[in-house]
């Protein structure tokens, strides 16, 4: 008896999950495409953003730079400043009879345009938090894709690990007719019999990892249970107008998002450089005579060793690694498009041809060796390698599907602006 494959080891650890879960896990939903992406909260009006972790972090983030515009709008404070002076001494100083108070209000000045390229650097970080925000839905939205179709695949080959038992218990039972009545040696039917119990071992595995897919779609929007997927696929069309102007793409924008908050950033830093000073007036009181008078005063740093120079050049770098990146970006983008369209219409292609002329023409040649069989014409290895023939052009078929639906998937997160 052959091992199971270690790829079907985690179907224990789920269906043990499954099994000792609540009630509602025992029935999972049936869902469809449409319905998957309305659960993770990228489609429809399913699951939003505060109950889908996975959509929650970039929101804040937006949330986040949203109110540091706010922040940055904001000018500095007002200080005020009490000074005792002549207090506590010894001799005519001593107590409080000479005492002089002065009570000022400063407020620092800020030159150098540094409240407008503050505020520039927090909008440009505001609309960089946008974009990832949306970057990160489109990319869910590629992934929920993705991990249907490969649920979809996974019952696909359940369905085919099925029809393959039947196929093998109605020619284990035949076989075991033909020996009963001479007709065949009774390895014949220790050859059907072996050939069934690898299917079902091929069940086993199957199903794991149906589950396993399942259990992967559902973790998109935090689900409890793993749903049903139907194993037909579902139709993803590509853009028709998907073209490569990669200036209009989304990881282009947010490429050059990054770009523009480099640039901000340096207007920031050079206006660091300008000392902003801080004015004061107040009024100072005079304790041997107790007169009043009125007290103007203005300090600022001196700009002798600390100018900002090395944070100056930080941006700097930062905006050339930026601008280094949106090339790569445009490159990237066009270069995936390309080998996304090669890879949808290649599928295609083998899609319509198994589809059409290949597994129509198997189904012929094994309709044809069972019923010689039957009629003791044929041997049984015919049939069984009839068989092979025909679940192996099926298991390309679904596998063709599959990647023209991930091609089709990935050409839908490329379209979008």
């Amino acid at each position: 008896m052959s091992a199971i494959p270690w790829r079907a080891v985690p179907f224990w650890g789920l269906i043990l999950a499954v099994s000792t879960g609540p009630a509602s896990a025992q029935d999972p939903r049936v869902v469809t495409l449409d319905d998957a992406l309305e659960l993770s909260g990228v489609a429809g009006q399913g699951a939003t953003p505060a109950s889908n972790p996975r959509l929650m972090g970039p929101r804040a983030e937006t949330d986040a730079a949203s109110a540091l515009v706010e922040q940055a709008r904001l000018r500095p404070n007002p200080e005020v400043s009490l000074e005792v002076e002549n207090a506590a001494g010894s001799g005519a100083f001593s107590g409080f009879q000479s005492t002089e108070y002065t009570l000022s209000v400063g407020q620092r000045l800020e030159l150098g345009g540094k409240r407008s390229a503050r505020v520039g650097a927090a909008e440009a970080q505001a609309e960089l938090a946008s974009l990832k925000a949306v970057l990160t839905a489109v990319e869910l939205g590629q992934l929920v894709r993705e991990r249907y179709l490969m649920a979809a695949a996974a019952a696909a080959r359940v369905e085919l690990a099925e029809d393959v038992i039947a196929r093998n218990e109605e020619l284990a039972r035949i076989a075991k007719a033909l020996v009963e009545v001479g007709r065949e040696p009774p390895l014949r039917a220790l050859r059907a019999n072996a050939a069934l119990a690898e299917a079902r071992a091929r069940l086993v595995e199957a199903e794991a990892e149906s589950l396993a897919a399942r259990v992967a779609l559902a973790s998109l929007w935090a689900a409890d249970e793993a749903p049903l997927v139907p194993a037909q696929f579902p139709n993803i069309t590509p853009p028709a107008s998907l073209t490569s102007r990669g200036t209009q793409s989304l990881s282009y924008r947010l490429a050059r998002a990054e770009s523009t908050t480099a640039e901000a950033e340096i207007a920031r830093q050079r206006s660091l450089r300008v000392p902003d000073p801080t004015v004061s007036a107040g009024v100072r009181r005079f304790a041997q005579s107790g007169d009043n008078a009125f007290v103007v005063g203005v300090s600022f740093p001196l700009p002798f060793r600390d100018r900002n120079q090395g944070n100056v050049a930080a941006a700097e770098a930062r905006l050339r690694a930026a601008n280094a990146r949106e090339a790569v970006v445009l490159a990237d983008f066009e270069q995936a498009v390309a080998t996304a369209r090669a890879r949808y219409f290649g599928a295609e292609g083998r899609v319509e041809t198994l589809s059409q002329t290949s597994l129509p023409q198997a189904e012929e040649a094994l309709r044809l060796v069972r019923i010689g069989y039957r009629n003791g014409r044929f041997p049984l290895i015919e049939v069984l390698a009839a068989a092979e023939a025909r679940d192996t052009i099926r298991e390309a078929l679904i596998a063709a599907r599959e990647q023209r639906g991930l091609a089709a998937a990935e050409l839908i997160g490329l379209a979008v602006q």
